[in-house]
């Protein structure tokens, strides 16, 4: 099994820099025998609350993607 990790240190909205992570990470997490790991600093962690209001203009990471 592979193991990759991510650290993130972007806040959810503002640039696609976390989701863009998210997104390639869900991707990987989705193959087989491949296992991944989030590190979330600074405002990263943000990206971890479920349930936020997304700004208008930005993409919704929990509607797109289910449970991260």
């Amino acid at each position: 099994m592979t193991t990759t990790l991510f650290i993130l240190n972007e806040a959810p909205y503002g640039n696609e820099r976390a989701y863009n992570a998210l997104r390639l990470a869900a991707a990987i997490a989705s193959k087989e025998a491949q296992q991944v790991r989030l590190f979330l600093m600074a405002d990263a962690v943000a990206c971890a609350k479920s349930g936020q209001k997304v700004p208008e203009g930005y993409y919704n990471l929990q509607l797109r993607l289910g449970k991260v």
